[in-house]
């Protein structure tokens, strides 16, 4: 198991859920589409060669971003991430994966 964390702006929120819920992430027990949102304020400055859905090269650009967490099972990690980037209108989308153990008291 998995924990998938991403940052996407508030207008592709749902989209991006959307999408990575479809490729099987979210699901824990009997439940899906399970995750874990709260608002920020992301930062980023685009630089030469780059391709930005917003702001320009060279300026620094602040926007709100929902950080999204939710669990993803060993068969379906690539799927999921695959989903994400083809859902998030970013060039380069920021996220982490960390695997996770499952303690048994």
């Amino acid at each position: 198991m998995y924990k998938l964390c991403f940052y996407v702006p508030d207008s592709h929120l749902e989209q991006v859920k959307t999408a990575v819920f479809a490729a099987g992430a979210g699901r824990l027990g009997n439940y899906d589409q399970c995750c874990w949102q709260v608002l920020g304020e992301g930062q980023f400055r685009p630089l030469p060669g780059s391709n930005p859905a917003l702001g320009e090269q060279g300026r620094t650009e602040r926007v709100d971003e929902w950080k999204v967490e939710l669990v993803v099972a060993d068969d379906v990690i690539h799927a999921a991430i695959k989903a994400l980037k083809q859902a998030h209108p970013y060039e380069t989308p920021a996220y982490d994966v960390w695997r996770l153990s499952d303690m048994v008291f």
